[in-house]
């Protein structure tokens, strides 16, 4: 079997983190009568809808612990590991933190695939660690019917840093750091659409580690933080609104898109957990007159994989963040995507 001509996502039924199972289904299977047990030292956990676990180690410090893995989303082996790493470490900056260490975690259809491709994955995965400062420090691997690949994480952090997703305020303003657009593009590029130059393009922006999430920890006018992944803007938009006990005003023109994305979204080129996340969150979104509600319903709830971080911060602290945006080459990104508000009857109004 030559490796040339071997395409990962034909071997996947979904695709990065589109692969997530749908958020109704997931509430379904998160239900428990089992209690947690008591633990004054765990900051964040089961309770919200948060990107990592948070533990009290003393001292004003806090551990942060992640994982994060999923199947093929670009063809080469290479750059399907550096976006699965890249993804995994981003819920470390997602809350504030430093990550310090992963370990691997590798599912490969050893019938299917040689393993040199899994080898080739695993060297992408170093070469993004490397990159954040930390090592690759072992992991685990079975023999799976799909390629699956990813990593487990840990991050330290000033715990008066932390930075959790659902203790935004009423009048912050919403920044995003990367254009939305990422699951679009892998489709396109599953059905063999995508212009090459779109592929470069989809490929940097997915392997591009979300380092200035550290950096707006030590901002203490950013109120609330996570990273957008599969459940798209408007899916993790709300959860932090609902976490916030607010709703939330999106501006619709604002929002930074892919090159190519609104085109290929006129050729109806959709992921199904598009679909999925739109039937979950259709009844709490509103929008005004002037939105062109067919495209949004496409492009809000398209699952990003490693996407940017969604920040909500206080309006005295927007010069602050906006200085940290230019120090990360950032400086296309410093204009509000929109506003949490007092509690409405929707969660989310699209504005045009």
């Amino acid at each position: 079997m030559s490796e040339e001509i071997i395409k990962l996502t034909q071997y996947a039924h979904g695709a990065g983190c589109g692969c997530k199972i749908a958020p109704a289904v997931l509430e379904e299977i998160l239900k428990t009568d089992i209690p947690a047990a008591a633990n004054d030292k765990l900051l964040v956990g089961n309770s919200s809808k948060d990107d990592a676990a948070v533990y009290d180690i003393g001292n004003g410090m806090a551990l942060v612990s992640t994982t994060d893995f999923f199947m093929p989303i670009v063809d080469d082996a290479y750059d399907f590991g550096r976006i699965a790493a890249a993804n995994a470490i981003s819920d470390v900056y997602a809350m504030g933190g430093k990550p310090v260490l992963a370990i691997a975690i590798l599912g490969w259809p050893v019938e299917k695939l040689p393993a040199s491709l899994a080898q080739k994955v695993l060297e992408g995965a170093r070469a993004i660690c490397a990159e954040a400062g930390i090592p690759l420090a072992g992991g685990h691997s079975v023999d799976t019917t799909e390629p699956v690949f990813g990593l487990a994480v840990t991050g330290m952090l000033a715990i008066e840093h932390l930075k959790r997703n659902d203790t935004a305020k009423e009048g912050d303003y919403l920044f995003l750091t990367k254009p939305l657009g990422t699951g679009i593009l892998s489709t396109a590029q599953k059905r063999g659409l995508l212009k090459e130059d779109e592929l470069e393009l989809l490929t940097a922006q997915m392997s591009t580690l979300n380092k200035v999430g550290e950096a707006l920890g030590r901002i203490k006018g950013v109120h609330a933080m996570t990273d957008v992944t599969g459940f798209g803007l408007l899916g993790h938009l709300i959860e932090m609104a609902e976490g916030s006990g607010l709703s939330a005003e999106l501006y619709y023109s604002k929002l930074p898109v892919m090159q190519g994305a609104r085109e290929y979204l006129a050729q109806r080129v959709i992921p199904d957990a598009t679909y999925r996340n739109w039937n979950s969150y259709s009844s709490k979104t509103a929008f005004d007159a002037g939105v062109n509600v067919m495209e949004a319903f496409s492009l809000l709830p398209d699952p990003q994989t490693n996407g940017g971080l969604l920040i909500a911060v206080a309006e005295e602290a927007v010069k602050e963040l906006e200085l940290v945006f230019k120090e990360y080459s950032l400086d296309l990104f410093t204009l509000p995507i929109g506003r949490l508000t007092g509690l409405l009857e929707k969660t989310i109004t699209v504005k045009a």
